[in-house]
């Protein structure tokens, strides 16, 4: 047999045609890269919001409890989310967050809640749903949850 090895042949016009332009595909990957930074922060300060509502405060010990992590990483990202503007803490005491975080709160809350609809919406079982919801939620953009929302309002009706 005489076939070159696949990584030895020159792409094929219909290959060059399946790949993006590089900017536009670099501008995927960057979208990307900040929805993973931001996933942390979204998270964080809406474990720290449902846990005053539920508990009255958001301790370090039961944010890495519940984020199943060490209570050193749930310090530095403390410590992130104070700089940034979103919480608030002392040693040893509870943590809070600022109008911002908790405005960011509320927002990634209401994401997840149209991703778990859509996601039930479309016949996926409601706890695998859930925990699919959990990692969709950071990466769609306001266009995609707006068809979610009208999909989901078009099924109610």
């Amino acid at each position: 047999m005489t076939d070159k090895p696949v990584q030895d042949r020159a792409p094929s016009q219909s290959e060059d045609d399946q790949l993006l332009d590089e900017a536009a595909q670099a501008a995927q990957f960057d979208r990307v890269r900040e929805a993973h930074r931001l996933e942390t922060t979204e998270d964080y300060v809406e474990l720290i919001d449902d846990l005053i509502q539920a508990k009255g405060e958001a301790r370090v010990v039961d944010l890495a409890k519940r984020m199943g992590v060490t209570q050193a990483t749930v310090n530095r990202t403390i410590a992130r989310l104070t700089r940034d503007g979103l919480a608030s803490s002392e040693p040893y005491r509870s943590i809070f967050l600022t109008q911002q975080g908790r405005q960011m709160a509320q927002a990634s809350r209401k994401r997840h809640a149209i991703v778990l609809e859509f996601l039930i919406a479309l016949g996926v079982e409601p706890q695998t749903a859930a925990l699919d919801a959990e990692g969709l939620e950071h990466h769609c953009s306001p266009e995609t949850l707006q068809a979610f929302e009208r999909f989901c309002a078009s099924k109610r009706q």
